[in-house]
């Protein structure tokens, strides 16, 4: 059982004993730091206001339950969109005028997991010198409750989904008219999670009659793991070939991620998620790109292409985002097929691919698959080993690094070596006890054989 303090928020198991699971009493803790850093950041005296949403998991109500009281408990008035996705909560919090907000998600993790995700009042994550602070207002015990006339209170809301989808549809490049033309026949796989709901509405938005959904019903019993990586992914692969859909979409149950099929059942891939939308973005608007250090390079070969800057950040969404403004990118995200499109707004979002991938499909004219093969061939070989509490990650990290001190290296985020044109990348996950290890090569067996070696000395040292 575990329980995991990072920048991506609040994360772990349900049940057992506190400080060791997400349990009921970690929640408050959390919930009611997360109140006394939100009031901090706001003038005295003023009612503040925070918005809630949830994936469909089978802890979501309890876990809901426990957050929104506890909000409340703290002074503070709570909007409650019920299930929703994390973009759509990111958009809520924005036009709300919130003062943050709580996504109530473990992403990819099976079901056992849960999460607190923290947003800002720009409906960003909050930073990590925030989430420090977070940690030691928990250490400390500083919560200061509110007194009985000064409770906040609950307003439900349950129209987000269509402002998103229709702030998604008002975008410049998603063209609903070719979208329709073009008589796409989509199937979609949402893990029995809250892209159940709204994908189906959106492709209908679109302009798509055509939908096949699988595990559409957001029930929480996730119908395989949820993490989209191809392994996870061969009913839906099935389904794409039989019934001769023109692509396949599948998302993580929060629907920040986004894995694509080709026609003929074959994986578009979910580092090139990013790669295409990315093209087409650049296409039509000039401007600079950022993915994170764990990232194909044919995103940098893409950018390069178009006479712009391409730049990668450490590993986590508010480090792509930062990197993002700090050099004016028009897209940008993650190789695990997290979308940032700043048009719309600073996070990853599931949606706002679905939409530029398709307006693009459309235009192009071409199979998904014959698109895919447009794009420079890079294989990543992704890897992690299992730690125990006794590791010394810092130590392992600097005997590697002074194995390799004759290639360029970078110790931004971990340690990535990179050598002509392929790369490794070590670093300790932020989201649970592994160090992850990847590598990328022109050819499967080099990412595989450069991964196999950099795991074994990390093996003979640890």
């Amino acid at each position: 059982m575990t329980l995991i303090k990072s920048i991506s928020g609040i994360r772990g198991t349900i049940g057992g004993e506190q400080d060791n699971n997400l349990t009921p009493l970690d929640i408050v803790k959390f919930v009611s730091a997360f109140s006394v850093l939100i009031k901090q950041n706001k003038a005295k005296g003023k009612k503040h206001k925070i918005v809630v949403g949830r994936d469909a998991r089978i802890s979501g109500n309890m876990v809901n339950n426990i957050v929104t009281g506890s909000l409340n408990g703290m002074g503070i008035d709570v909007i409650n969109l019920g299930m929703a996705t994390t973009p759509t909560v990111e958009i809520a919090v924005v036009k709300e005028k919130a003062d943050g907000g709580i996504i109530l998600t473990a992403s990819h993790n099976p079901k056992q997991w849960n999460a607190l995700k923290l947003l800002n009042n720009k409906g960003e994550f909050i930073s990590a010198a925030n989430g420090q602070e977070l940690i030691n207002i928990v250490n400390e015990c500083k919560y200061k409750f509110a007194d009985v006339d000064d409770l906040g209170c609950i307003t439900n809301n349950n129209t987000y989904d269509d402002i998103h989808i229709k702030s998604i549809i008002d975008l410049d490049l998603v063209d609903t008219k070719s979208i329709a033309n073009a008589n796409f026949t989509i199937a979609i796989d949402a893990i029995n999670s809250v892209g159940g709901i709204i994908i189906p509405k959106l492709l209908k938005a679109l302009g798509v009659k055509n939908i096949i959904e699988l595990y559409c019903e957001p029930n929480g019993i996730f119908s395989h793991n949820p993490e989209p990586l191809p392994e996870n992914l061969t009913e839906i692969s099935n389904i794409v070939k039989e019934k001769k859909a023109d692509v396949g979409f599948v998302v993580d149950p929060d629907v920040d991620r986004l894995a694509i099929i080709n026609e003929d059942g074959s994986m578009f891939g979910e580092e090139y998620t990013l790669v295409a939308i990315a093209d087409y973005v650049l296409q039509n608007k000039k401007g600079n790109t950022v993915s994170n250090m764990s990232s194909t390079q044919a995103l940098r070969d893409i950018t390069l292409k178009y006479g712009s800057k391409y730049e990668a950040s450490a590993v986590g969404e508010v480090n792509v985002v930062e990197k993002m403004k700090k050099i004016g990118a028009v897209i940008g995200g993650e190789g695990n097929g997290g979308i940032i499109y700043p048009e719309l707004h600073y996070g990853r979002d599931a949606l706002v691919g679905i939409a530029l991938f398709l307006s693009f499909l459309a235009k192009e004219k071409i199979k998904c698959s014959e698109l895919r093969a447009k794009y420079p061939q890079y294989y990543i070989s992704k890897n992690k080993i299992q730690l125990s509490s006794d590791d010394n990650i810092e130590a392992v990290f600097n005997t590697i690094h002074a194995k390799y001190k004759d290639y360029e290296t970078s110790t931004i985020d971990g340690l990535k070596i990179i050598m002509n044109n392929e790369w490794v990348h070590l670093r300790k996950s932020n989201t649970e006890p592994i160090i992850r290890v990847y590598a990328e090569s022109k050819s499967k067996h080099d990412a595989d054989n450069l991964s196999a070696s950099i795991i074994e000395k990390i093996k003979t040292i640890l």
